[in-house]
């Protein structure tokens, strides 16, 4: 007997097994990813970065929120969970998923390994479709690095590094991230 296996998801499915799964996935395209958990050293800087901005921008009407908000891309289908989302104003619902947000300012990815590239390259061509983003932003846990793409005059993307000693600007938010802070929280 040969049993045929489902490879090709519809949203709605997605949404109704992420609501009872373990474990968060990815959506993209008809097809559901696992995503990898995090290190420690991931943790604690997307902590940091949260502790970071969460003063700075509720005085500004913004929100942050740890990777359990999950963000999807309307234009692409993507939904995804980055480890730090920020949204000003009120919360746009994905119109299929009222958990989902389809309208954030600021979205922070702490690089790991193994998923360095995914978030360097192709996770930004489907966040650059977010008409509210402002900054996208790359944090490494293997270097004092921080980079900065904000979106600019006619949807440009201008990209900045931020190394130890450097404040990292976010203009929409009016925010900016301490580089050295953010890695000497480090425990010894």
């Amino acid at each position: 007997m040969v049993i045929a296996h489902r490879t090709h998801y519809t949203y709605a499915d997605y949404v109704r097994i992420e609501r009872d799964a373990n474990l968060k996935h990815e959506y993209l395209n008809g097809q559901i990813f696992a995503m990898a958990g995090g290190s420690r050293e991931h943790a604690r800087l997307a902590a940091a970065i949260i502790s970071a901005l969460s003063a700075q921008v509720r005085a500004r009407g913004c929100d942050v929120y740890t990777s359990d908000l999950q963000v999807r891309i309307l234009a692409t289908g993507l939904a995804t969970y980055p480890d730090v989302s920020v949204v000003c104003g009120k919360f746009e619902p994905d119109p299929e998923n009222k958990e989902a947000l389809t309208n954030p300012k600021v979205l922070v990815e702490v690089l790991s390994p193994s998923t360095e590239e995914y978030d360097r390259i192709d996770k930004f061509e489907h966040y650059k479709q977010l008409e509210s983003l402002g900054e996208y932003v790359l944090v490494w846990q293997s270097e004092r690095r921080v980079e900065v793409r904000s979106r600019g005059a006619g949807g440009t993307w201008d990209i900045k590094t931020f190394g130890d000693g450097a404040l990292a600007l976010l203009p929409s938010v009016e925010a900016r991230i301490d580089v050295r802070a953010l890695y000497d929280t480090a425990p010894e």
